[in-house]
């Protein structure tokens, strides 16, 4: 019974696709007609896309105007601070490399790297470690090698 089923399910298949190829065949040149009919609808949606791109670039140019017209803010100087500006009194090391007059605290950073720059005591593979010569050594606790920021920590130790 169960081949019987499956055998006559598949003659109906065959039959049916007969007739529907007959239907096609009548529906083609109508399918051409809804075809061409669509060709004009769609040059209508590009039209409208290219206006909807047509009004983001207005309002792009709009703000861009916008900002272009609002006034400049002039530039200010920035005063230091005046605990950076006040002359420190400097230890006898740090004199003997930086100078013997009362300097800010600025003065002796730029100082210090005018003297590490041209003695050239940068090490050549990191150039963030200072290396010491006898003058620095005195400042730097008798270290050989010292990053540039624990310079600054270690030089502030020699100023009042």
């Amino acid at each position: 019974m169960a081949v019987a089923k499956k055998k006559a399910p598949a003659k109906k298949k065959a039959a049916a696709k007969k007739p529907a190829a007959k239907k096609t065949a009548a529906k083609k040149p109508a399918a051409k007609k809804k075809a061409a009919a669509k060709k004009p609808a769609a040059k209508k949606t590009t039209a409208k896309k290219t206006t909807a791109k047509k009004t983001v670039k207005k309002a792009v140019a709009k703000k861009t105007t916008a900002k272009k017209a609002a006034p400049k803010k002039k530039a200010t100087k920035r005063k230091p601070n005046e605990a950076f500006m006040r002359p420190m009194t400097l230890s006898e090391d740090l004199q003997a490399i930086v100078g013997k007059k009362p300097i800010p605290r600025t003065m002796v950073t730029k100082k210090l790297w005018e003297y590490i720059k041209k003695n050239d005591l940068q090490d050549p593979e990191n150039r963030r470690m200072i290396n010491a010569d006898d003058k620095l050594k005195k400042i730097f606790g008798r270290k050989k090698q010292v990053s540039m920021f624990e310079m600054t920590k270690l030089v502030n130790k020699h100023m009042e």
